[in-house]
């Protein structure tokens, strides 16, 4: 069944169509990756799943209820967190917590902050204004905040930038955890290709505000026929390179080292020519095809469109 469903949302401003007829589900206990480039309509789509913005058409279902019915009885088991919301700078990190708690229905206020305190490692800040606090830190009290009425289904729009790689660490596995524990349903954007590969069951990508895709993050890299040769070469680089702009063969040089996009099938093909002509190389690694590079192929499509 699914907890969270959006049915043909549309929404419209003036002339621009900014979400075209979206319809996603996200089960119970799993996370859903939303990917699409800048201005593809992601913000759009999270604002009206949450209520902010009303939809030209199409209507939003939580737990089999229709949000427009049922907006507060629904929200008191939802929350968001994005990384571009800002927090109220006089605050203190525990006044922070303390005012977002009175939003829901909270039995223990202050156990449920201490609580989150240590979930979210801010014991030490609580006492500091959101106004002294670090990029890293601000987005850690977001997130934070996000978790203090438990929600069943959570919206993250990037939970992990502006952090240090152990605390964006700590905070994938944090969700991964929190998922498996508590059936949490997530819905998670991000421009960080790799830490959606770790972190998503399923990715939906949209552009121009349609989806275009929707498919686990492994498919999704797999239709993609290109993988990525990297070759370390003491002598022959320039050779190389000149033998794949003969073939037409897209490269990069660093250093010594020279990084060949080609069709999987191709590469054996590849490496024998490259012995034929006594070219050699030291290393070499392939790399096959992933999720940043779906990507970016959709990207480069909607840019032409």
């Amino acid at each position: 069944m699914a907890i969270l469903e959006a049915k043909n949302l549309s929404k419209r401003f003036g002339k621009f169509q900014a979400v075209d007829d979206v319809s996603l589900s996200l089960k119970e206990g799993e996370i859903l990756g939303l990917l699409g480039p800048n201005g593809a309509g992601k913000t759009t789509t999270i604002q009206m799943l949450l209520g902010i913005l009303t939809p030209t058409a199409g209507e939003v279902f939580y737990f089999g209820k229709s949000l427009s019915d049922y907006r507060e009885e629904i929200l008191e088991q939802v929350n968001f967190s994005s990384t571009y919301t800002n927090l109220p700078w006089d605050l203190t990190v525990r006044e922070c917590l303390s005012f977002v708690s009175y939003l829901y229905d909270i039995d223990d206020r202050q156990g449920r902050i201490k609580k989150i305190a240590d979930l979210f490692r801010l014991d030490q800040i609580l006492g500091k204004n959101i106004m002294d606090l670090s990029a890293g830190q601000i987005t850690r009290v977001n997130v934070a905040k996000s978790f203090i009425n438990f929600p069943k289904v959570l919206l993250l729009d990037e939970p992990t930038a502006s952090l240090d790689p152990d605390v964006a660490d700590y905070i994938r596995k944090f969700l991964l955890e929190d998922r498996q524990k508590f059936n949490t349903s997530i819905i998670f954007t991000s421009h960080n290709m790799a830490e959606v590969e770790e972190v998503c069951d399923r990715v939906i990508f949209i552009n121009h505000g349609r989806i275009v895709a929707d498919d686990t993050p492994e498919n999704l890299a797999n239709t993609i026929q290109t993988s990525h040769v990297q070759l370390l070469s003491l002598k022959n680089l320039e050779a190389i390179a000149g033998y794949c702009t003969k073939l037409n063969l897209d490269h990069k040089l660093e250093g010594k080292r020279i990084t060949i996009t080609i069709r999987e099938k191709q590469i054996a093909g590849l490496l024998q020519d490259l012995s034929g002509q006594n070219l050699s190389y030291e290393e070499i690694s392939i790399e096959k095809p992933t999720l940043e590079d779906f990507f970016l192929e959709q990207s480069k499509k909607g840019s032409l469109r």
